[in-house]
């Protein structure tokens, strides 16, 4: 299959509009495009300052594999691994974006400006699930260069926009191209699996730069690129600047994104589901159940509802969704568009956190059974919430497996366990009364499709 084939290399994009700082030449924006007809140089001259190169340093251990050991030598030691990548400082105070995967498990961290000042710098929180950190810079009160954010969703298809990085280790370096898509889908990058894609050319090393949109403020953040050789073919993928928004405010006052809960259940609206209920094409998510005492109910919402937008913003598909509910805090109020029963109508929704009922009561299954190995839980929307899960239904979850583990060889994280011997398995005790029992066959729910597997 082709995708396994590609190598996604992380990217970075970005820019925005930025108060006078020291070192920084102040330069006009442009204020047409015919402004930029010859040069985009005022515009670099602005933004640049802003974005920051990264080292990191990790002592990884290793195990030594020496043919002829003598007694008492140490098998193990420790290699020094080396990465780089890019950063854009979004605050005066020497706050720092950048990708997650370029700062995981780092020991050390600098940053190099674009003066080439450096500095070290303090990994201040990392979301793996989008794939951002904050860093800040220690700089005794100094005052940086930054970047303003601008609204992602006021960006469309065909707007010019530049990114800048650090490409293969190479001093910062700019490229131009255009936005080729908005709300763009790429799946196995990230937990919102919603992205603004460019072809602006992003190479390994770009990752956690800035994709600058023509009036100088930050759109995105680059994240990966589609590519079977590595380098860049004009397909990369950016983290739109609202998600990045909201890791900042988390970030400055402590916490992790917490995507509100909607208290329905929901279904991809497709071709002969779109026909059904009148629709004009096969966009949106229908509502399959309603939870009692949920956000949903509250607002009226109803069996066979289909939802199309939120705060008038297109709903496809439940990427879409993911990516609308990232970027809102709980206890918001929002409109919310839907069509029942052929008609359109809106109502106002006030998002709530997902709850943990019922307690999850994570166990660890062992013995000589075939789920030995496996890390299970009561599914519940706060769990749905944590695995990124937008369609979801009550019972059992597998969030780990042992690696070499017999049940590794059939289930994965993410797995449910639907059922046993042929009955439904309702909770985590209720599966381990089943496994005591003997088990010879298990149902399992993957990305909406069942499978059985039997044991002798």
């Amino acid at each position: 299959m082709m995708w396994r084939r590609l190598l996604m290399a992380m990217i970075l994009i970005g820019g925005a509009a930025m108060a006078d700082s020291p070192g920084v030449v102040a330069q006009p924006l442009p204020t047409s495009r015919s402004d930029l007809a010859y040069s985009y140089a005022p515009l670099v001259k602005r933004v640049s300052p802003a974005v920051v190169n990264i080292y990191t340093t990790t002592a990884a251990r290793v195990q030594r594999r020496l043919p002829f050991p003598f007694p008492g030598m140490p098998q193990a030691g420790e290699r020094v691994q080396n990465s780089l990548g890019s950063g854009v400082l979004v605050r005066p105070d020497g706050l720092i974006v950048s990708n997650a995967h370029v700062v995981k498990g780092a020991d050390e961290i600098r940053v190099v400006l674009a003066d080439r000042r450096e500095f070290e710098a303090k990994l201040v929180m990392q979301d793996e699930r989008y794939d951002l950190a904050l860093l800040r810079i220690e700089g005794a009160g100094e005052k940086f260069p930054f970047l303003e954010m601008r609204d992602s969703d006021s960006i469309e298809v065909g707007d010019v926009v530049l990114a800048i990085g650090n490409p293969f280790g190479l001093t910062q370096t700019v490229t131009s191209g255009i936005v080729s898509a908005v709300a763009r889908s790429a799946g196995g990058i990230n937990d919102s699996n919603f992205f603004l894609q460019t072809d602006a050319a992003i190479n390994p090393g770009n990752s956690g730069g800035a994709l600058v949109s023509l009036d100088g403020r930050l759109i995105g953040i680059n994240t990966a690129i589609y590519s079977q050789s590595g380098g860049s073919v004009g397909i990369g993928f950016a983290t739109p600047s609202n998600i990045v928004a909201r890791i900042v405010a988390i970030g400055e006052q402590g916490g992790r994104i917490v995507r509100p809960w909607l208290g329905v259940s929901m279904q991809r609206v497709t071709p002969d589901l779109a026909a059904g209920f009148g629709l004009s094409r096969p966009a949106g998510l229908v509502v399959k159940e309603v939870f009692a005492d949920g956000p949903g109910a509250a607002a009226g919402l109803k069996r066979n509802d289909v939802i199309v937008a939120m705060r008038d913003q297109p709903i496809d598909d439940e990427a879409g969704l993911r990516f609308r509910l990232s970027t809102l805090q709980v206890d918001a109020t929002v409109p919310v568009r839907i069509v029942r029963a052929g008609k359109e109508l809106t109502v106002e929704l006030k998002l709530a956190a997902p709850p943990e009922k019922p307690p999850r009561e994570r166990s660890v299954l062992d013995g000589r059974q075939p789920l030995s190995g496996a890390t299970v839980v009561n599914m519940s929307p706060a769990v749905a919430e944590e695995l990124g899960l937008v369609e979801w239904r009550p019972g059992v979850t597998v969030v780990e497996v042992k690696p070499g583990a017999y049940a590794g060889r059939f289930i994965r994280p993410g797995d449910m366990i639907l059922a046993t011997n042929g009955q439904d398995v309702k909770s985590v005790a209720d599966l381990k009364k089943r496994i005591a029992a003997g088990i010879s066959s298990v149902s399992i729910g993957r990305e909406g499709m069942v499978s059985t597997v039997q044991f002798r």
